[in-house]
This record gives structure tokens, C-alpha cells and sequence, in this order.
């Protein structure tokens, strides 16, 4: 199949831009950290999809060059690590551009973790303070290295990995380890050296320390406490019954490629190593809606004040990837019914392709009632059930999972739900510290879960009709009572009051003024309603940062400073944290972005013009014990709706629910009991 601008890269695409980069380097180690696609600029892929059905032959002419990004480590002769990022045009083979990023850093992949754990284990010093704390015999020390959150404590022109250290008592490989965190920590060098070695606090009024003391083995607590891996609990319960999903004449949608149909939506799938999941040029019965769809970043800051805990701060994108870390989802696992799965491609370090099987599952599901009306004269019901599409993607970094899914709606809607699972990341406490901890929880003996945050940003691209949109707040007030200017005498009015967004900025929820952000098209105008056409944004409302303002987690994460951010599209501008998170010191992210556009006197209008709107929300983690030893999913929904975009329901032609179809069974009863009213229109 002929592949798309919006296509991620082959993997011959993968060898062909490392071989044409590999003789730029010569005599140099080279470390491959990403070979990409750079998608086309915007200006040149509107024409491209504007001309649709056309020959192939037009296609051709307008088709934007295939160009591969790529970031590289070159190690120079004096042992020196450096970071530059090269762009190549795959079309003609050449190399369009090479660019040295001082100062910057590439993420880190879990086989260079495994580099840092070993050579912490193997370190002489490291050997020794696991031998004083006497640890039970047959125990085994774990090291789970983190990437270090600039704390302004350390020199950050190098790459420096935190090792936080627990514990396994017992011989299973999948025992619960943050049951028993240890009190030490190192510091490993991106030379794989260790640095520093201390004992870190594990009373409120502790801090870093140099006391030698002995594990505490009263903090060793039966399996059932603590252990989550069926091998080591007792047997699961056995009350629930299969439930299976059946589509037996196959799933409704279509895929070609990475071309997904499904009811009266059209869209493309794209991956890449950062975002995961992607998705483009999306359309509802030929109408332009989105031009792209992504999980732009996400940070868990830790909200610990006893150093080292405040370089437990972790930008899962930006630092680890959500693309290199995806699931390879199972059949009957995590995806249940007629399941598409989509297989991405990334790249070794030498720049060979490396596989990534089964990253995004693609499958139906029924959502409930779509709509419904019983007429109470006749008793007559029809009822239509909601199907949805979803496309799921899930990431494992480090302790936690991450179930990112969009679901594509029969009335035209889409959700974006992200769900956190996992196992709470654990700090060692004492045993005698009586009382609680105003930071954290305790979940088992000598076991504190600190609180914690994690904030997304959901990058929306929105086309709604055309590229040239505008946001807009619409805000309900009620109207003056007993004002002689005004008509309303019961004191019962209220009315809407939108304001159109002319500037670049960030804005924040207010549900006392029933708050809605608004993403019109001013040059179409519903012919009903007499109103600009639009989708809104249904928010996750959530508490911003919780960390002050002139901290490095703030500096870091501007985009957790607002709810609702909107900007002038740029092409490249994916990241509301900045490209380089890797022990970023600040400045790099998106109120700077637009404040040095600002001084600079740079068009920053963003009425009537490309705009792009970027979501934060997340959740608060004060974590509970019910979350322990493993976290019942925790669900977070935007949604994304249609406002006067049609000039009715979109739903209202989905075939009405009707047993013959559904097969359901009463309890105890036949399946081929006669269907009720409430499932059959009535003449």
C-alpha cells in the first residue's frame, strides 16, 4: 500500500536515514536515540488533503517530502557526549539539516536504565551499604532508577540518574519491591559512574543523613498485605461469570493501512516514539473536524519537600516516551470484541529498526443509551443504543500504567479518557515515627506513598470546517432582577455571554459562571441557529500545580499553570514543556513561547486564524490504601463536542436497539423470549 505524508516510518525509511548520517560521524560513537518522521509542514499538507479523491498523478505533484528526524549521541575523542538533531529528506537522500543542541539532553530508553542499575550494583561502595544494612537472608536489593528532576542542587550539563533502592524477600521475580523501599540512594553519572551515596530521610523531621542503620525487619508483613501477582496471593474469587463480546458478522469499521472508516467517520493513525499515539486529518461525513489529535505531555511531580524527594518529578513523555514504552496488548487482555491491532517501528541505537508489536488496539464497544424517548400517552419507547469506537493505547514507566484511549461517538462527539493504574512509587518510614505524615500515606508497615500529581497536556488541532478557527468563552449569567432596563420580573433569567479570544494565552475553569470554551469557525454560520459553527471542549476539571510558582517544577511545566492554553499554529510545535525536558532548568516551555513572541512583536493574534488549543488536566494523588497494593484504575475524560455544527442530532439515523439484533437473555429466562415495547417502535 502506497504510504501516506502522514504514514510513520518504515523500517527501510529507518535504515536509509541512519546510512545516509552514519558517514557524517565517522571515527565517532553514534547512539541512534531517535529516528522519526517530521511531519509535513501544515501549509503543504492542506493542499495535499484538499485535493482528495483526485488522480494519483495530482496527488504526486502536491505530495510534501517523506522527511525523516533524527537525534543522535556523538561521543567526541576527549570521552565528551553531544546531542545534535539532523533532518533527511528520504525523497532525494541527502541531508537537509544538522543542528548541535547544547546544553540539551535526549530521553533515556529502559536499556540504558538497565545500564545504570547494573552499574550501581556493581559499585564497590554501593556493595558495602547494602552489606551493613543486614538485610534477611535470601533477600534481594533492587535498584529502580529515575531520571533526575532538576532540583538545583547538581550540575545538570550531564545526564545524572537517581537510584532509589528497595527490597525483595521473596524468590519470585514479580513480588512487590516498593514494599520494601530502602533508606539509601545513589547518584549515578552518565559515565555509569556513582557520584554519591547517602541515606535519605524517612521521618518528617529527618533529612539527608550518614547514619549507618540496619534494615528494620519488623517491617516485614504477610504476602497478603502487600502482593498483587496471583502466584503469591490466594485464590481469586470466583463469583464472576465469562463475559464475552460477540460481533458475528465482524466489526463495523474498515482499515486500509493506517486509513481508519467507521460509521461517518474517516481518520489516520500515526505513532511515534514520544506521543504514541496520533491521529490525523479527522473527519465526520466528509467534513474537515480535526486536523490532529495527541497526548502532548504529561508530569508527575512529587510533592515530598525532604530532598532528595523533590527530584522525584518525572516527565513521562518528554524524558521516557510514551511511544517506547507502549504495552504489546493481548487478545482478551486489554481489549476485548473483534480487535484491530496497529504494530509501530522504532529504532536501536545503531539505528536498526526495532519493532514494536501490537501498540494501539483498535475495537467497538457498546456505551449505553445514545438516545431515547417514550411517548407516556401511547407507552410507546425507542431506544438507540450508543456504539463507539475506540483506539487505546497503554504505557508502562517505571511503577505506573497509563490507559490512554480516544473514543469516537455515533453523534458526532469524541472522548479522550486516560486512566492511571499501577503501583504507588513508596518511600521508606519509620517504624516508631508515630502519627501520620502531612505529605504522604502510609500503606503498610515502615511504607509511605507520597502525594503526587499528574497533569496532561492534550494537544487539540482543530479544523472545524477549515483551518482558520477562533476560541471562544461562553460564560451563563443571570440577568439583573428588579432593573427597570430589564424584563425580568420573577428573578428566574439567565443568559450566555461569549467573549472570542484575540490573543496567544492561558485561561482557567470556572464552573460558578458555567465556563465553556468554544472552538467556532466564524465564516460558517449555522443556517438554523444563526450561529458560528463549532465543537467545544468538554474539560476534566482539575487543580492545577500545586508546587510555588519559582520552583523548578514550575519552571519546567509551565502548562500546568492554566486549564485552557490557545496559541498561532506553528509546524513543529508539539510540546507545551518544550522538545527537551531531560533535566530542563525552565524557560523552554509554552508562557515563555508566547511571551517571547510578544516582545518580539510577532503576529500573535489567534482570532480567525490556525490556532491550536492545548488541555492540562490530571489528578490530585493523595493516595489512599485502597490503592494499594495495586491502584484500581482511576478515570479522566475530555470530551470534544459538536455546537451547532450540524442542524440536528447526527445520531438520529443509528439503527434503534432491537432484540432481534441485541439477543439479550432474562435472568433465568429464554433467549427467544417475545421483545418488549421498549425495543421495537410501535405502529
Amino acid at each position: 500500500m502506497a504510504l501516506h505524508p502522514f504514514d510513520p516510518l518504515r523500517p527501510e525509511e529507518i535504515v536509509r536515514a541512519a546510512e545516509i548520517i552514519r558517514p557524517i560521524y565517522e571515527g565517532q560513537a553514534i547512539n541512534f536515540r531517535v529516528i522519526t518522521l517530521r511531519e509535513p509542514p501544515k501549509n503543504e499538507m492542506v493542499k495535499f488533503l484538499e485535493l482528495g479523491a483526485c488522480r494519483e498523478s495530482e496527488l504526486e505533484k502536491e505530495e510534501p517530502v517523506r522527511c525523516a528526524r533524527v537525534e543522535l549521541i556523538a561521543t567526541t575523542r576527549g570521552g565528551r557526549n553531544e546531542l545534535f538533531e539532523l533532518l533527511v529528506n528520504l525523497d532525494e537522500n541527502k541531508l537537509m539539516s544538522q543542528k548541535l543542541l547544547e546544553g540539551k539532553h535526549a530521553y533515556v530508553d529502559s536499556a540504558y536504565m538497565k545500564e545504570v542499575e547494573a552499574a550501581c550494583l556493581a559499585d564497590k561502595r554501593v556493595q558495602e551499604e547494602i552489606r551493613k544494612l543486614n538485610l534477611p537472608p535470601g533477600s534481594t536489593p533492587i535498584v529502580e532508577p529515575w531520571t533526575y528532576a532538576t532540583d538545583g542542587m547538581n550540575d545538570m550539563s550531564e545526564r545524572v540518574s537517581m537510584c532509589w533502592f528497595y527490597c525483595r524477600h521473596l524468590d519470585h521475580s514479580d513480588a512487590n519491591y516498593y514494599a520494601y523501599p530502602l533508606d539509601i540512594c545513589a547518584e549515578v553519572s552518565e559515565r555509569l559512574e556513582v557520584t554519591r551515596i547517602y541515606h535519605i530521610p524517612c521521618a518528617p523531621d529527618e533529612r539527608i543523613n550518614d547514619e549507618e542503620r540496619a534494615y528494620d525487619r519488623r517491617k516485614i508483613h504477610a504476602t497478603s498485605s502487600s502482593e498483587y501477582h496471583p502466584d503469591l496471593r490466594s485464590d481469586s474469587r470466583s463469583t464472576t461469570k465469562p463475559y464475552q463480546v460477540v460481533q458475528p458478522e465482524g466489526p463495523s469499521f474498515d482499515v486500509q493501512g493506517n486509513r481508519v472508516s467507521w460509521e461517518k467517520w474517516n481518520f489516520r493513525v500515526g505513532f511515534n516514539y514520544r506521543e504514541g499515539l496520533t491521529l490525523h486529518d479527522i473527519r465526520y461525513e466528509g467534513r474537515s473536524v480535526f486536523y490532529r489529535l495527541s497526548l502532548a505531555e504529561m508530569f508527575v511531580p512529587y510533592g515530598d519537600p525532604r530532598a532528595p524527594y523533590p527530584r522525584k518529578g518525572a516527565f513521562d513523555l518528554g524524558n521516557d516516551g510514551a511511544g517506547i514504552n507502549a504495552n504489546n496488548l493481548q487478545l482478551g487482555c486489554d481489549c476485548l470484541g473483534t480487535i484491530k491491532y496497529f504494530d509501530a517501528w522504532h529504532n536501536t541505537q545503531s539505528g536498526e529498526p526495532m519493532k514494536l508489536p501490537n501498540v494501539v488496539c483498535c475495537h467497538e464497544q457498546d456505551d449505553g443509551i445514545l438516545w431515547k424517548h417514550t411517548n407516556f400517552r401511547t407507552q410507546n419507547a425507542v431506544v438507540t443504543r450508543s456504539r463507539i469506537l475506540v483506539l487505546q493505547t497503554i504505557i508502562t514507566v517505571s511503577n505506573y500504567e497509563y490507559i490512554f484511549a480516544f473514543h469516537f461517538a455515533q453523534d458526532a462527539s469524541i472522548s479522550y479518557e486516560v486512566r492511571a493504574t499501577g503501583i504507588l512509587s513508596t518511600a521508606p518510614h519509620h517504624l516508631d515515627h508515630k502519627g501520620t505524615v502531612p505529605y504522604g500515606t502510609i500503606v503498610a508497615p515502615g511504607v509511605m506513598a507520597p502525594y503526587h500529581q499528574h497533569l496532561f497536556s492534550l494537544r487539540i488541532d482543530p479544523a472545524i470546517d477549515g483551518h482558520k478557527n477562533t476560541l471562544a468563552i461562553e460564560e451563563s449569567k443571570a440577568m439583573p432582577f428588579n432593573d427597570a432596563n430589564v424584563h425580568n420580573p420573577f428573578g428566574v433569567g439567565y443568559y450566555s455571554e461569549n467573549h472570542y479570544i484575540e490573543l496567544e494565552g492561558g485561561f482557567d475553569l470556572d464552573i460558578s459562571k458555567g465556563r465553556v470554551f468554544k472552538i467556532l469557525n466564524e465564516n460558517k454560520t449555522n443556517p438554523i441557529t444563526g450561529t458560528p459553527i463549532g465543537y467545544k471542549l468538554v474539560p476534566q476539571p482539575s487543580q492545577m500545580l500545586l508546587a510555588h510558582p519559582d520552583s523548578f517544577h514550575a519552571k519546567r511545566s509551565e502548562f500546568a499553570d492554566h486549564a485552557v492554553w490557545v496559541t498561532r499554529y506553528g509546524d513543529d510545535d508539539f510540546f507545551p514543556a518544550g522538545r527537551y525536558t531531560m533535566q530542563s532548568s525552565g524557560g523552554d516551555g509554552i508562557a515563555s513561547a508566547i511571551r517571547r513572541r510578544k516582545e518580539s512583536g510577532d503576529p500573535d493574534a489567534v482570532r480567525n486564524e490556525d490556532i491550536v488549543i492545548w488541555h492540562t488536566f490530571g489528578s490530585t494523588h493523595n493516595p489512599r490504601i485502597e490503592d494499594w497494593p495495586v491502584m484500581p484504575a482511576e478515570k479522566m475524560v475530555v470530551g470534544l463536542k459538536p455546537v451547532n455544527f450540524f442542524t440536528g442530532n447526527p445520531g438520529l439515523d443509528v439503527a434503534v436497539s432491537t432484540q432481534d439484533k441485541n439477543k439479550s437473555v432474562s435472568y433465568n429466562g429464554p433467549a427467544d423470549e417475545p421483545a418488549s415495547k421498549c425495543c421495537v417502535p410501535q405502529p
